[in-house]
């Protein structure tokens, strides 16, 4: 009898390099809550995490500038163009979050966070651990473990390890969701129903897999496709699996009918961690999407992109109709990070074109769209945590009122934000929608660019609705906020997103090239 043979997967550790920063910088971020002083637990899981991103952020721009477009891990994550190009994008919007993650300084001393999240809200534990002036450190590698699984998601190239890659970015943004220092019920409400809502649409995602897996015979992407172009099993088990598959991945982005978290979320959960979720995720998502649904399932696209393009209608129309009547500026941007999900999946929807790979025509446009929503993203809600009253965030459009005339350097940063959302010219957000409308023009989808625009039309009167309180409103007595003094790190966030808004408006073609480079995914 011969003996055991062992065969040992082999790895590309240099290619896994940014995921294992990544995972060590949240590994030892744990370590530090268990065993350093908890005066200098702050500091050092501050530099901890700036490091751990920015050494990912590093290896993932070397391996990308030398070229090395491969499968890597047993061929379950596809290192290409498009994985070198979000992973980029989710790293900088990780060092934005952790900024605003590390600001003290707006409220008073404390962070965002609650002192004892485990704690009932107004018990007399909360009021202690609040008196001693604790503070949740342990937020850092959970915003690590969040970067981790978002970087698998984007790259991966099989569905069991999408499925994982889900579970991992999505449970630390569930705890995160409920660790509000400020309106501790709202945020605990925000974090369950965030909790049950996720739990539903993993549900449906993993029943979605087993049945394309039962289609294929195979959870890799490449084998899935193959199985298509034969056409041997039930076309109706693939129809409905990838119908499953579907609604896992449009809940993360936020489109409609799947949306019914986002403005209970964006209002409950700690201004960073909405700031922080509101473009990670999207952009983890649609990477995971584009992927997906062109690499694995492109050859079904005459049967999905309907369905998609319906979705994107809805969408579009319900973030911008419903976001009218908002009075509540996080919820307002709720309703509006749901309109921009529509306006990406008009990009989504263009067609694809053909190679050793797959090249997605809209890659490039839904590339830019992202990093311009995100920056604006970004500094928008390092805003909105600045403006408070005595008790809090004031988060009332009437407590905006007079803004301008107050403070007005913070509201003139805001107003270049709001212009971007809006997709004015001179700014980042304007090209961003040319481009996606023109990908959906040029891909056959005409009648769906009319409907965006008519909805970015609509959306804008909500934009200009802050600016208006803002510059020409008078305060109104009792309602008034202030911003708040605010450290380096919120003031570095507004500094770089603004200026990367402006940047990016007037001189886009350096970034489009990049993204257009990075347009072709491998199998």
């Amino acid at each position: 009898m011969s003996p055991l043979e062992i065969v040992f997967p082999e790895l590309e550790w240099m290619l896994e390099a940014p995921l294992i920063a990544l995972i060590v910088g949240a590994t030892l971020g744990v370590l530090v809550e268990a065993f350093v002083p908890r005066r200098y637990r702050y500091g050092v899981q501050v530099v901890l995490a700036v490091f751990a991103i920015l050494w990912a952020l590093g290896l993932t721009i070397f391996n990308w500038g030398q070229g090395s477009f491969e499968l890597v891990a047993v061929g379950t994550f596809a290192m290409d163009g498009p994985a070198y190009f979000f992973w980029t994008l989710l790293l900088i919007v990780g060092l934005g979050g952790v900024a605003l993650f590390a600001e003290r300084e707006v409220g008073g001393g404390v962070s965002a966070f609650a002192a004892s999240a485990a704690t009932v809200p107004g018990s007399p534990l909360e009021r202690e651990a609040e008196s001693q002036r604790r503070e949740h450190t342990e937020v850092f590698p959970l915003i690590l473990f969040s970067l981790f699984g978002m970087l698998m998601f984007a790259a991966a190239n099989d569905l069991l390890t999408l499925f994982v890659a889900l579970e991992v970015f999505s449970l630390p943004l569930y705890l995160l969701s409920g660790m509000a220092r400020r309106r501790r019920l709202i945020s605990q409400e925000a974090a369950l129903k965030y909790f049950l809502l996720g739990a539903f649409s993993s549900a449906f995602f993993l029943f979605g897999v087993a049945l394309i897996y039962g289609y294929s015979g195979s959870f890799t992407y490449n084998k899935i496709v193959d199985a298509i172009a034969l056409g041997q099993a039930p076309w109706a088990l693939l129809l409905t699996g990838l119908s499953m598959l579907a609604v896992g991945l449009l809940f993360k982005i936020g489109a409609v009918p799947f949306h019914s978290w986002t403005p209970d979320v964006y209002t409950g959960a700690p201004t960073p961690v909405t700031g922080f979720m509101a473009i990670a995720t999207k952009t983890a998502a649609v990477a995971a999407l584009l992927r997906a649904f062109y690499v694995a399932l492109g050859a079904a696209r005459w049967n999905w992109q309907p369905i998609f393009a319906t979705i994107a209608v809805l969408t579009m129309i319900v973030g911008a109709v419903i976001g009218l009547v908002q009075n509540d500026i996080k919820r307002l941007l709720a309703y509006s990070s749901i309109a921009h999900a529509g306006f990406i999946l008009a990009g989504f929807i263009a067609a694809q074109g053909a190679g050793d790979g797959v090249a997605v025509a809209s890659m490039p446009a839904i590339g830019f769209y992202l990093l311009a929503y995100g920056l604006a993203t970004l500094g928008a809600f390092a805003i909105i945590a600045m403006v408070r009253r005595s008790g809090g965030e004031a988060n009332s459009l009437e407590a905006w009122h007079g803004l301008g005339r107050s403070n007005p350097v913070i509201a003139a940063i805001m107003t270049l934000f709001m212009l971007s959302f809006a997709g004015i010219p001179l700014t980042a957000g304007f090209i961003g929608k040319l481009l996606v409308f023109s990908a959906a023009w040029q891909g056959g989808y005409g009648w769906l660019v009319f409907v965006a625009i008519l909805a970015s039309l609509i959306t804008a009167y909500f934009y200009l609705k802050v600016i208006v309180a803002m510059w020409f409103k008078a305060p109104v007595s009792g309602e008034q906020g202030a911003v708040a003094a605010a450290s380096g790190w919120s003031w570095a966030v507004l500094v770089v997103s603004a200026a990367a808004t402006v940047f990016l408006g007037l001189v886009p073609g350096g970034i489009l090239d990049l993204a257009a480079s990075a347009a072709q995914f491998i199998r």
